[in-house]
């Protein structure tokens, strides 16, 4: 059962990468402009009066033209008249806003990236409940198997956002080029074979506590995707042109970026503090104290107090939401932190990431 699970997280990262090229195709081609020919340029018309004859009320081209000659005299007198056409405009067809329908190439595109991302979602759980399996347990017992499912709840939570709203369909260009970022680094650099649990975590707290972790974890690492976006088209709508703020010149508008970034972090900030909770209370029945500023649980308080800063500040309407949102992404980076920096660098009661 290992060797599927590694198998199928295999082809779940080729799965990802290849939603993440048709989201960048939709990307590139979303926003073509399809133009008519150049319309020829205007033309003259002439007009001629003879015996009295006047041009008035002719129509060229869908253009009324009202006459400006006069009546001749004699036999031979001729009247002139520079008319121009009215310009005729280039037909142009503009890109479509967020919940148009996008031009047939671009949104073919955008469909199979959905579908593979579906299908590497499919297989990235079929990963996981096969290496649960081999284990007989929750697969959260090491680093490698706590990013795989961390970045399969952010994919999931993405999935039910793009179920609700479809508009936002091109923010998986920068998610699906996130997932295959963690689970390749899981499977290339923290991959570790199955084994049992340490002593410590042999405990039915295993199960409620490191849950709610990773399931607050995979929407806050869902909602910082939208965060860093939102403040690259927050600045390219304020017409900033420069590097990186072109790169989200075709992403949904500004506004509905920093609503889903919010709706996200209140969703998860809640489950996160009940995992803290949770934690300490593990603590006091397995080591005799509730909080001993272990390495993990000095970051689980730095990144709770920054979430809460960042909510506390997207409320206060004197806050710029850029600003709440540079808020929110370091506090991610703080999860970074505790994820990686401390069960690499640190040593402490809680280090179980398997890494030799």
């Amino acid at each position: 059962m290992s060797a599927i699970s590694d198998q199928l997280v295999t082809f779940a990262i080729l799965a990802y990468l290849v939603a993440m090229i048709c989201h960048a195709v939709e990307y590139a081609l979303g926003n073509a402009r399809v133009r008519a020919a150049t319309p020829a340029p205007a033309r003259e018309l002439v007009g001629a009066g003879v015996g009295g004859t006047t041009v008035s009320g002719t129509t060229v081209s869908g253009t009324t033209v009202s006459g400006t000659g006069g009546s001749g005299t004699g036999g031979g007198g001729t009247d002139a008249g520079v008319l121009p056409d009215a310009p005729v405009p280039p037909s142009v067809v503009e890109s479509p806003g967020p919940g148009k329908r996008p031009p047939g190439r671009a949104r073919l595109a955008g469909l199979i990236a959905v579908a593979a991302t579906v299908v590497a979602a499919l297989l990235h759980l079929g990963g996981l409940i096969t290496r649960g399996i081999d284990a007989d347990r929750m697969p959260w017992g090491n680093m490698y198997e706590f990013v795989l499912t961390v970045s399969f709840i952010g994919v999931a939570g993405w999935l039910a956002v793009l179920w609700k709203r479809p508009s936002l369909r091109r923010l998986g260009l920068f998610l699906t080029l996130v997932m295959v970022l963690l689970v390749a680094t899981a499977e290339l650099v923290l991959y570790v074979p199955v084994v049992p649990l340490v002593p410590a975590l042999n405990s039915y707290w295993f199960v409620i506590h490191v849950s709610t972790v990773v399931f607050a974890s995979g929407l806050f690492l869902l909602g910082v995707v939208p965060a860093v976006t939102f403040l690259m088209r927050d600045g390219y709508e304020r017409g900033r042109r420069s590097f990186p703020y072109t790169l989200a010149k075709r992403m949904p508008s500004a506004e509905s970026l920093e609503r889903l970034t919010f709706v996200l972090h209140a969703f998860a900030f809640p489950v996160f503090t009940f995992a803290v909770i949770a934690g300490a209370i593990w603590a006091e029945a397995s080591w005799g104290r509730p909080w001993g500023w272990d390495p993990k649980e000095t970051w689980s308080f730095i990144s709770w107090v920054i979430y809460a800063g960042y909510l506390h500040a997207r409320a206060t309407p004197s806050v710029r939401r850029n600003v709440a949102t540079w808020i929110a992404v370091l506090g991610f980076l703080t999860m970074l932190m505790n994820l990686f920096g401390v069960n690499i660098f640190f040593e402490g009661l809680h280090s179980y990431g398997g890494l030799d």
